[in-house]
């Protein structure tokens, strides 16, 4: 088990972050979580400079709506990047692998059938306690990485064309 800080970066410093616009899709199920790597994603979007009012947030019921929204996002053409933000905690079924395969292949999809580049941030963990240290815990915040990595991928994007 990881027991150091994930959420550690060093600042990006982009000098055109204000003219990008970020769509974020959170998960409402398990939001003891999801709303904390939703924070995280966002105070680390704005602290790199992307404007307030071009981070734009939509709620979905749980995990597995999350691969619709972020593709209707994506495909929209409105946003630079796309976060999905989710979370599935382990249970007694395979309810859990379902889930997850299910909203890990969406946000693929996401990837290669668009040009907008869709950011994986969903926690698939075997306890709550996990969850809780990887969503603002001890272990960091997966949502400060998520909202990293969508900076890094519009950088890539803007710099790479086919």
């Amino acid at each position: 088990m990881a027991t150091t800080n994930l959420s550690d970066y060093k600042p990006l410093n982009i000098s055109n972050a204000d003219e990008y616009s970020i769509g974020i899709v959170v998960s409402e199920w398990n939001d003891f979580v999801t709303y904390n790597l939703r924070n995280g994603a966002v105070e680390t979007l704005k602290a790199e400079g992307i404007k307030e009012e071009n981070i734009h947030i939509y709620y979905v019921p749980g995990a597995f709506e999350l691969s619709f929204a972020a593709m209707k996002l994506c495909r929209s053409n409105k946003f630079a990047a796309v976060i999905a933000i989710g979370n599935v905690i382990r249970g007694e079924t395979p309810h859990f692998e379902y889930v997850c395969s299910g909203v890990t292949q969406g946000i693929k999809d996401c990837n290669i059938l668009t040009d907008t580049p869709a950011i994986f941030c969903v926690l698939t963990d075997d306890t709550k306690e996990q969850s809780i240290a990887r969503s603002g815990g001890n272990l960091g915040n997966k949502g400060v990485e998520a909202a990293v990595t969508a900076l890094k991928m519009i950088d890539f994007n803007t710099k790479v064309s086919l």
